[in-house]
């Protein structure tokens, strides 16, 4: 019995080659896009889940308010990380975890005859061997106790231990040095490498007593209560029935403690802790160096891959009962001769089941290459690794059934509920048909285009936004800019011989040194107050700069002076959005006033810049102040972009001339300004494919519909060409009613995604305005779409020759 279903269903697809090939590539597109959607939020929903008692371990965060702004760190002063371990109870354990300064990564030197050299070694921490008791691993050689109790002594992962000692076995291994920026380390232990996600992971672990013995105290300020370094992080486990309201407000009793001399300072301060399962989804606190994820996006993600599924199945449902007039007299035939309903419904319920586990099986070989095409927003350490994925063949699994159940089910018992006497007389399909299931389709073929529709127009609505994010005044000049860092404790006047160097390289038109660029990531504050109006806030954003600084950005100064460029701290200059909050309507008034730093320092305003953008249009103009220090920042604008090349060759000639250890790193403001929005970046690709996943599938889905319209109207079409209708008024009959369908559902869509636009660009300060072409573009795309999809069929209708419809009247 179940060759013969086997052979049937070889047999009928055979016979439908284009159906059969649109229905498992309909499919197979749907559960490919899905299932790497699957991979992306199992990935993620992965990490920290494999540490013993995961439920009580947290990471010890901080809320610190100035002048009213709540600032969220994932760090915390470094002091608490060993006091609690004396002074606070119901602790199983307490980590210290210093990420190791200069944005988490090290140079690295193998000594010998010809060392070494690895640059930008990243993951590298300093920490205690308690930190092997909350993160297990597996050790190849040593163990926690006497590998990380001394200082001066490292642990490397497998994988770096191959890295630095190739050829050697981990126990060969031990003893070896290595030097971290000059600080000389021995290689104490070698761990296996994590298999598992986690946030807590590293590759090199440098014994926590190393910061003192090394003289590193100053870096990660180990003993200061008031302040915190971005490195300095601390986790914990608690005891078995602590509850974290508990533990939160002892540790802000030893807070407040230690803190006493500096109330004033901290005051609002607060230590929170977060459990370990919120922190790879928590935007506010992170661990230096580790990426976050979105829940919201995730969800979203899913929302789309739930779609994609849909429109696919729906799709299906379309083309299999589209079949019914071909397949009418054969169901007929099959109940004359005896054949059970039930029968019948297992046969096509068979069919469907061959069909969904093709496409299936279509769906693994496609997901490795959706892999490739999505690598730009896809996390680095997702692969096509269905080993490492064991949920997803469960997930296909049961995805099997199921769409054989939502996309056969259907079709099968409509086709199995045929009356044999009015098939086998041609009487079953009229036009006019209840029994058709025609409005099903139609209402089906509708919801399809809406979700179609609403994707185009996000799509061109996000890239509206893109392009007036990056086409918009920013106030300073971006093009033909690099920037440069030299080694913070670097001799001052290497910098100085460095600069006059720059400056003489042809294709170099200025150079400036300062704080960081306009548009860099990040940036510093200060304790800045106008005694007239004590009641501003005085935590304001601040840059510096030698007198070159604004010139070469081309910020425009609209009342006074360029600061002298003294290199100390004497002169400064505001935006225009400062001296609107200190009062003052006219740039001119606010020259010669005078802004206190620190509490105790005067320093005269001697010019007024025009607001520029220092972060993306997600934020406002916030009041800034630009003043006379020297920095190590290097910023460069040269002749032309294409002198970049033999510029970039020079300047790394110069840089390494002066510090020869450090590695030349170099960006480009442009790029640096294109990083503000790769966000939206990826939010615009992922909706490219979404786009042309739903809109192929929806046609897909029309391309059935207006088959089986087509086929049950072949008579009519017939005598209305005897009767002298031209092929032009044929397709327009036929085309008119699929039309106004995708025209519903234009309509449906509309408003749901204006909807959806206008709550996303709020998060914008500067936002496009949501412009009616965009919906009539969106639609005419669509209808122009369907349009072609349709004509695909109806014209092969319309010339087809009459008398083939009508031989069996």
């Amino acid at each position: 019995m179940l060759t013969t279903y086997i052979r049937n269903a070889i047999r009928s697809f055979r016979s439908s080659r284009l159906f059969t090939i649109i229905n498992i590539l309909g499919l197979s597109i749907g559960i490919s896009a899905a299932l790497v959607i699957f991979w992306i939020a199992d990935y993620e929903f992965s990490f920290d889940r494999f540490e013993p008692n995961r439920e009580r371990i947290y990471k010890v965060v901080l809320d610190a308010k100035f002048d009213g702004n709540i600032v969220h760190s994932g760090a915390v002063p470094a002091p608490l990380g060993q006091t609690v371990q004396t002074e606070a109870t119901g602790l199983e354990l307490a980590v210290p975890y210093f990420a190791y300064q200069g944005n988490g990564t090290a140079r690295v030197i193998v000594p010998g005859t010809h060392p070494a050299i690895f640059s930008k070694q990243p993951q590298i921490i300093y920490t205690t061997r308690d930190y092997f008791r909350l993160v297990p691993h597996r050790w190849l050689a040593g163990s926690p106790e006497a590998s990380m109790s001394n200082p001066f002594t490292v642990v490397l992962s497998e994988s770096r231990a191959r890295l630095y000692f190739p050829g050697l076995l981990p126990t060969d291994a031990m003893g070896k040095q290595l030097s971290y920026d000059k600080t000389i380390l021995t290689v104490s232990g070698i761990v296996k490498d994590e298999e598992e996600s986690s946030d807590l992971g590293a590759a090199e672990f440098i014994s926590r007593a190393t910061v003192e013995k090394a003289g590193l105290d100053g870096n990660f300020e180990t003993t200061t209560w008031n302040d915190w370094m971005g490195y300095s992080n601390l986790f914990l486990k608690l005891a078995p029935g602590v509850t974290r309201e508990r533990a939160e407000g002892e540790f802000n009793a030893i807070f407040k403690k230690y803190n006493k001399p500096n109330a004033k300072s901290t005051d609002g301060w607060r230590i929170k802790l977060l459990p370990l399962a919120e922190l790879h989804f928590n935007p506010d606190y992170g661990t230096f160096g580790h990426r976050r994820a979105s829940k919201p996006a995730l969800y979203g993600l899913l929302a789309i891959a739930a779609f994609l599924l849909l429109l696919a199945t729906i799709n299906f449902i379309n083309l299999s009962t589209a079949q019914a007039t071909r397949r009418a007299k054969e169901i007929g035939v099959r109940k004359t001769m005896g054949g059970s309903r039930w029968q019948l419904i297992r046969l096509f319920l068979g069919e469907t089941f061959i069909l969904v586990l093709f496409a299936t099986v279509l769906s693994m070989v496609l997901t490795p290459v959706l892999i490739e095409a999505f690598s730009g927003f896809i996390p680095p350490d997702l692969h096509a690794d269905w080993l490492r994925h064991p949920g997803s063949l469960l997930f296909l699994a049961l995805l099997i059934p199921i769409l054989t159940a939502l996309a056969g089910a259907y079709p099968a018992l409509l086709l199995s509920g045929f009356n044999p006497i009015k098939v086998l007389k041609d009487q079953y399909y009229s036009p006019g048909s209840n029994t058709s299931g025609t409005r099903l389709r139609r209402f089906l073929t509708v919801g399809q285009f809406v979700v179609a529709q609403f994707f185009v127009i996000a799509t061109l609505l996000v890239g509206k936004q893109i392009h007036f994010s990056l086409s918009q005044d920013l106030g300073f000049r971006h093009a033909a800019i690099l920037t440069f860092d030299t080694p913070r404790d670097s001799v001052g006047v290497h910098k100085k011989q460095l600069f006059d160097a720059v400056k003489a390289i042809p294709g170099v038109e200025m150079a400036s040194r300062g704080f960081m660029s306009p548009g860099d990531k990040g940036g510093a504050a200060s304790n800045i107050s106008f005694k007239p109006r004590p009641d501003i806030k005085s935590n304001i954003p601040i840059r510096w700069g030698d007198s070159n600084y604004l010139k070469l950005y081309g910020i425009k100064i609209l009342a006074g002076r360029n600061i002298h460029g003294n290199d100390t701290l004497s002169e400064a200059i505001i935006n225009n959005t400062y001296a609107r909050l200190l009062g003052f309507n006219k740039p001119e008034a606010a020259i010669g006033q005078v802004l206190t730093f620190y509490g105790n320092k005067s320093v005269p305003i001697v010019g007024v810049v025009a607001d520029f953008h220092e972060q993306s249009m997600r934020a406002a103009i916030e009041p800034l102040v630009f003043t006379d220090r020297g920095g190590n920042n290097f910023h460069i604008r040269l002749t032309s972009p294409a002198a970049a090349a033999g510029v970039i060759a020079k300047l790394q000639k110069a840089f390494n001339a002066y510090y020869p250890e450090a590695d030349f790193e170099y960006a480009f403001l442009d790029e640096t300004i294109a990083q503000w929005y790769k966000a939206e970046q990826d939010i615009i690709h992922l909706l490219y494919w979404a786009t042309g996943l739903t809109v192929l599938i929806s046609c897909l889905g029309l391309l059935g519909l207006v088959v089986y319209t087509t086929n049950t109207r072949t008579k009519e079409i017939g005598i209305r060409k005897v009767l002298g209708a031209t092929v032009g008024s044929i397709v327009r009959i036929l085309s008119t009613e699929f039309l106004r369908l995708v025209i519903l559902a234009c309509a449906i869509a509309i408003p749901l995604a204006w909807w959806a636009a206008d709550r996303w660009l709020s998060n914008f300060a500067y936002r496009t305005p949501i412009s009616a072409w965009v919906f009539v573009a969106g639609g005419a795309l669509l209808l122009t779409v369907a349009l072609i999809t349709l004509s695909a069929q109806t014209i092969k209708t319309a010339l087809a020759n009459p008398v083939r419809s009508l031989r069996t009247e």
